[in-house]
């Protein structure tokens, strides 16, 4: 099953991108690939590099070909082992972005993976016309994700 198109949604102060699809892997598997910071640059054509841990309050420096020379430091705000993370950066109410990953098995051996990110804050309407477009870069994501978890060992 091919990765479904990423939903966006926006208005003034806030601005939404989603993505679904299923994957033929259980939650450890895909687990392992979200949570494995050093080697995602293998998998993640989406990051060019990424370091730091998942544990919460920690903050991540990872690197993006959309966005060449900048550094991101995006906080693990939450993590729930095996089901879902959110990463979240900014201050409220100014800006902030937070992107919530989470895992759900199908009964089947399969595991239904979203990914949202959502923007908001006072600053939003002076700055979202020099935000990428997201929806591509989600489905390249959930692509990548989904061809590495699938692969045979």
């Amino acid at each position: 099953m091919k990765a479904s198109r990423a939903q966006k949604t926006s208005s003034v102060f806030r601005m939404r991108c989603s993505i679904e699809t299923t994957i033929s892997a259980g939650t450890d598997v895909i687990w392992r690939l979200l949570t494995d910071i050093a080697g995602q640059p293998r998998w993640n054509s989406t990051v060019s590099r990424i370091e730091g841990e998942v544990l919460e309050g920690r903050r991540l420096a990872l690197e993006v070909p959309s966005a060449p020379g900048r550094v991101f430091r995006p906080k693990v705000a939450r993590v729930d082992a095996g089901r879902s993370m959110v990463w979240q950066d900014g201050m409220a109410p100014m800006f902030r972005g937070i992107r919530t990953f989470t895992l759900l098995p199908n009964g089947d051996g399969t595991t239904r993976f979203a990914m949202d990110e959502e923007f908001s804050g006072l600053m939003l309407p002076l700055i979202k016309g020099s935000l990428p477009d997201f929806a591509p870069v989600f489905e390249r994501y959930a692509a990548d994700l989904k061809r590495a978890a699938e692969a045979k060992p």
